[in-house]
Order: C-alpha cells, then sequence, then structure tokens
C-alpha cells in the first residue's frame, strides 16, 4: 500500500466552474495529479475513458462496490454512479504526487471526512443560481429535464457548503484562479 499522502478536493454543482479550475492548477508545478473517477454514465461530449473518467458499465460498478474497490461513491442520479478507486489514489501518492479531485459535493465531503487534515476541500460557489442555469444552458449537453435536475441539485450542494475547508465564490475567473491557487500553495507548503 503506497504512503498517504495530501488530497485536494474540489466541489461544486454542475457548471460551477470546478473543472476549470482543477485544470488551471493541473497546468502550474505543484506537484498535482488529478484523481480519475469512475462512473457509470456514458461519455459525453469528447470525454475519454481513462482520462476523463473510467466509464464502466452498471454491473461492473456494482461489482467493484462489492470488492471495496472504492474509497467512496455514491449514486448521484438515478442509474448513475460516480465513485473514487482506491487504486487510482495509491498509484498517484505512489509517485509522490499529492491528488486532486473534482468531485460532486456529497463525494467530496465522503472523501474530506475519510482523510480528515491531509485533506484540503473548496467548494467552488457559483455567482448565483441565475448564472449558474446560464452556464449549464450555455453547455448545450444536457436536456431541458437534466438542467432541471442539476439546478435543484445545485441548491441541496450549497446548503452544505459550510462543511468545507473554503468556499471560493466564482464570480471572476481570473480572481478565482488565484485564490484557488493560494489555497492550494499553502496547504501544500509550496
Amino acid at each position: 500500500m503506497a504512503k498517504q499522502g495530501k488530497l485536494l478536493i474540489f466541489s461544486a454543482p454542475s457548471g460551477s466552474g470546478k473543472t476549470t479550475l482543477v485544470r488551471f492548477l493541473l497546468s502550474l508545478d505543484l506537484g498535482i495529479e488529478f484523481s480519475i473517477s469512475a462512473t457509470s454514465r456514458a461519455p459525453r461530449g469528447e470525454e475519454v475513458d481513462g482520462k476523463d473518467y473510467y466509464f464502466l458499465s452498471e454491473e461492473d460498478f456494482k461489482k467493484r462496490v462489492i470488492h471495496g474497490d472504492f474509497l467512496e461513491w455514491e449514486e448521484v442520479y438515478s442509474g448513475t454512479m460516480y465513485g473514487t478507486l482506491r487504486s487510482e489514489v495509491e498509484r498517484i501518492w505512489e509517485k509522490g504526487n499529492a491528488v486532486i479531485f473534482d468531485m460532486d459535493v456529497v463525494g467530496g465531503l465522503n472523501l474530506k471526512s475519510l482523510y480528515g487534515d491531509a485533506a484540503l476541500s473548496i467548494f467552488v460557489m457559483p455567482p448565483s443560481m441565475e448564472e449558474l442555469e446560464k452556464r449549464l444552458r450555455g453547455r448545450q449537453t444536457d436536456s431541458e429535464d437534466k438542467i432541471r435536475q442539476r439546478l435543484a441539485k445545485a441548491r441541496k450542494e450549497i446548503g452544505r457548503s459550510d462543511r468545507f475547508d473554503h468556499i471560493l465564490l466564482n464570480n471572476d475567473l481570473a480572481t478565482a484562479k488565484k485564490e484557488a491557487e493560494s489555497l492550494v500553495r499553502l496547504f501544500l507548503g509550496k
């Protein structure tokens, strides 16, 4: 088993900008590596298996749950599961890197509770529900029903934001990037 390292958890409602912030942090020389989550959903757009997610069948996902392969997992939407593979985190720690996550709120809170002070949890707050809806519609990847689901879920997730170490308001991307970098550098001692 790999020596335990540090974890950086970025969670937010879908469309808040967490992926953009995580990609920015990965472009810096901080000794961090992205943890690829597993999911039972089909790829969207240009997503690639093994790069964006590990795309598993629902059956395979459930088998891995039974075998204890996941540090955490949940059914985010009916029939759609996401999880963090233990082997993925250990692979990154073996290289001496910190693990950075781009994940939903429940998964982020679950990891924070597992790793405590070894994890920095950051909630990326959208400027407003109106702006969040605009961003979701602008992606043009979801049906009207899926957008309504995401907005309802976002309201619940925002209600849990106070359980994170930091709330980072993504009102202005340049400012949010600077704040994210500062928080991560302080936590990693870089």
